[in-house]
């Protein structure tokens, strides 16, 4: 789908406050984009953002308040091209929001009526859960596919791994639990079928944001996980050397 001419806010014409804010940016973007729509956060506004891991809810109750802030997750296979055009990589999309305390309050009802229209759109009365189980999943990919410079058949298709896909993919849950957020039965055999799937080609955008020299979410998705294992003493060796990894790119990057 096309959209021609969509709206545009600008940060410096911004006037009117909103009744919800739907923030998607990466997490090294974040603070920038805090200045950008700050202004159009009054007292009724709900904020939903999409990042991966869990550092910038602390960000953002701290600038506009807990209250403000509901839960929320993402999935698409996105890139851009060498025109920077968005090219969806796969048919497969979806968004989730909801309160962090649970259940549906008449905010997320509400917000609910105007997302029926946006395909894979629903409101989540387990929402943290949700965001676990997608940074664990995330996380795994992440972690891996950047490490190996590769895809995750060819990992696979490497001595020894699976047993590595496997290990990152149990140190991800170990931390998850620890933090009171067990991921799922479903969701595991979910993650661990396309961890092993022969052949796979699915890489994480952190993996092909290095192949373009571009910044990482290192401390957010990995570092913060890893503060997290140690908070909680669960070892976690597999994503210390995937993380070491990440920051010597990005002093390399510079």
């Amino acid at each position: 789908m096309t959209l021609k001419d969509p709206p545009i806010a600008r940060a410096d014409t911004l006037k009117d406050t909103f009744d919800a804010v739907l923030l998607s940016c990466k997490a090294y973007d974040l603070d920038d984009a805090i200045k950008s729509f700050a202004p159009a956060v009054g007292p009724r506004t709900s904020i939903i953002p999409l990042l991966n891991g869990m550092l910038h809810l602390d960000v953002l109750d701290k600038t506009f308040g807990r209250e403000r802030v509901l839960g929320g997750l993402c999935a698409i296979a996105a890139t851009l091209n060498e025109a920077r055009e968005v090219i969806q990589l796969q048919p497969m999309q979806s968004l989730t929001f909801g309160e962090r305390d649970g259940g549906l309050s008449d905010r997320v009802r509400a917000i609910n009526e105007i997302f029926k229209s946006i395909s894979g759109a629903v409101a989540s009365e387990h929402v943290l859960q949700d965001m676990w189980e997608k940074w664990v999943f995330l996380a795994s990919v992440a972690a891996s596919t950047s490490l190996m410079r590769a895809s995750l058949g060819v990992i696979l298709a490497a001595p020894g791994g699976k047993d590595f896909l496997l290990g990152i993919l149990d140190e991800c849950k170990a931390i998850a639990a620890a933090e009171g957020y067990p991921p799922r039965a479903p969701f595991l055999d979910r993650t661990a079928t396309m961890l092993t799937t022969e052949g796979s080609p699915l890489t994480a955008s952190m993996f092909r944001d290095i192949k373009a020299g571009q910044p990482v979410e290192a401390d957010h998705v990995i570092g913060d996980l890893i503060a997290r294992a140690d908070a909680a003493k669960v070892p976690v060796p597999r994503l210390r050397v995937a993380y070491t990894h990440l920051k010597a790119y990005e002093k390399q990057r510079g």
